[in-house]
């Protein structure tokens, strides 16, 4: 779990963290080709939430790739269990109890946040079926409002097409993309309320998703319905 508050604690995880992660995420730049696109729209300091579309195992190292800032990533307590469960809780986790409202993990995402780091969120809630992204489901506002965190829409497109949730072991080769978008104050949820900001979210989402597989050479998704 995440103790912020212990320095050498978190200075190991850094240690395991990042040589893990440029280990990793090096392999995954040789095998899958990843490009990135908007980089300078994730913010260099203060609290951020990224908010990703969720279409494989492999998300999170392609989510953060090579930007230094550590992403936290909030993870499914029946996860932490068992030898994966050493290796997920090295890195930046929060477990949380998916049967219900989890209040603690809840307030350790706030904490983290108002310490100036980035947490990555599906709000989605699964991995897609069928690559495109489906609809957003709303209550990350809380955290932002609590943390006064910027958010930043973020989309990945291609690792779908090698590891979809149906498929036991992923495949190798191909492209992958990945594109952050305009970063968007808290204050935004504020001023017209969640609801309103989960349906431009959706909108917004689906756009650069587009945006994306049109830049990969990709016919774009027909999200008309």
């Amino acid at each position: 779990m995440v103790k912020i508050k212990n320095k050498d604690g978190f200075l190991r995880r850094y240690i395991w963290h990042e040589g893990g992660r440029l280990l990793l995420v090096g392999l995954l730049y040789l095998i899958y080709r990843i490009k990135v696109y908007g980089k300078k729209n994730l913010p260099t300091d203060g609290p951020v939430v990224v908010l990703s579309n969720h279409q494989s195992f492999l998300d999170p190292l392609i989510c953060q790739n090579w930007r230094w800032r550590p992403f936290y990533y909030v993870t499914r307590a029946t996860l932490f269990k068992g030898f994966w469960g050493l290796i997920i809780d090295g890195f930046y986790t929060i477990p949380i109890n998916q049967e219900g409202a989890d209040l603690k993990s809840m307030r350790a995402i706030i904490d983290i946040l108002k310490c100036g780091r980035i947490v990555c969120l599906y709000p989605e809630g699964s991995r897609t079926f069928d690559g495109k992204i489906a609809e957003i489901k709303p209550g990350f506002s809380l955290l932002v409002r609590r943390s006064g965190a910027t958010i930043v829409p973020m989309v990945m497109d291609g690792i779908f097409d090698r590891w979809p949730r149906t498929q036991k072991y992923p495949k190798l080769g191909g492209r992958v993309g990945v594109s952050y978008g305009k970063p968007i104050p808290a204050d935004t949820i504020k001023q017209i309320g969640e609801e309103a900001f989960v349906r431009n979210l959706n909108q917004i989402m689906q756009t650069m998703h587009n945006d994306l597989r049109q830049k990969m050479g990709k016919e774009p998704y027909d999200y008309s319905s």
